[in-house]
């Protein structure tokens, strides 16, 4: 585990920011960086009110924001417009915040010589892969949506600021993160539907479409791992062996709300996706992974059911 280091984590207050921000606090002297546009401090506030971090309101898409902040040992970079299936509408906003927002991010990393950067990318870099598990010497990407597309030149950027200038970059390529306190994505959905309609879901596309799932417990908790062990810059994909159907992500809510029978909508989508850019079939190979010695504590399906019961108190309020 990483321990007494000065580490600043962008987009610290969202969901995977804030479960890493609260693993890494225990060890480390932890900054939060966040605009608070998409989730406000609800995950972190225990953090900040008990001295564990420090919470501060910045934007990396400005510059003067970065420029007034300390320097610091690491980086975990994970702010982003995480919008996958509003890419579409506004992919100058992905360019934006997720291309742009990096390189200013580098900028200010560069002249305050800052030398390690774990950053969170996506297995969306690799569009529709015709090799399933995708490995991460796969190629050519080639992505189907304006996030994966932003998300591919952040790494590019990454890879540039490591040979022009020293920084060491570790590059995660997530799966499907799943787990507390998310505010988005298929499980969160599924709870907020059935919510307000307790005998009818929608499904978005057919439900045969098939990705791997990982619990957000084993997604930072191997971002530190990988990254301290990391002696260059390099690319790992986190993820799980085996997929998860949205068909089965909606029985195991259905199934973990306790409901009765619930008649299921297949709803829009596009060729059976759920959304023009969304990827029917992921699977990332995770040998890369393995290979330094981590392993998950939970299997894709797993993961899936232990999100919706840690997830199921939190939007419901019970």
């Amino acid at each position: 585990m990483i321990k007494g280091k000065n580490i600043l984590i962008t987009g610290g207050a969202g969901f995977i920011g804030s479960n890493l921000a609260e693993y890494l606090a225990a060890e480390n002297h932890v900054h939060i960086l966040d605009n608070f546009s998409a989730v406000d401090d609800r995950f972190i506030r225990h953090l900040a009110e008990s001295g564990s971090v420090r919470v501060i309101r910045g934007d990396i898409t400005i510059e003067r924001d970065l420029s007034a902040l300390d320097r610091y040992d690491i980086v975990f970079h994970l702010a982003a417009d995480s919008d996958v299936r509003g890419g579409s509408e506004r992919p100058q906003f992905d360019f934006k915040v997720n291309a742009e927002g990096t390189l200013n991010l580098l900028e200010y990393m560069r002249r305050k010589d800052i030398g390690e950067i774990a950053f969170a990318s996506s297995s969306t870099v690799y569009g529709e892969a015709t090799k399933i598990p995708t490995d991460e010497d796969y190629g050519p990407y080639l992505p189907i949506s304006s996030y994966g597309a932003s998300k591919m030149a952040a790494e590019g950027f990454i890879s540039a600021y490591s040979h022009y200038y020293g920084i060491r970059g570790t590059i995660f390529r997530f799966a499907n993160i799943v787990g507390r306190n998310s505010t988005h994505g298929v499980i969160y959905d599924f709870i907020r539907k059935l919510q307000k309609d307790r005998k009818h879901l929608e499904i978005l596309g057919d439900g045969t479409q098939r990705k791997s799932y990982l619990h957000v417990s084993d997604c930072v908790q191997s971002m530190a791992y990988v990254h301290e062990r990391s002696s260059r810059t390099d690319i790992f994909n986190l993820g799980n062996p085996g997929t998860t159907s949205v068909m089965r992500i909606a029985q195991t809510v259905v199934e973990k709300m306790k409901l009765g029978d619930v008649q299921f909508v297949f709803k829009g989508g596009f060729e059976g996706r759920g959304w023009k850019g969304d990827v029917k079939f992921a699977e990332l190979g995770i040998g890369k992974l393995t290979s330094t010695g981590w392993k998950n504590r939970y299997g894709s399906d797993e993961a899936v059911s232990v999100a919706t019961e840690e997830m199921l108190p939190q939007i419901l309020g019970n």
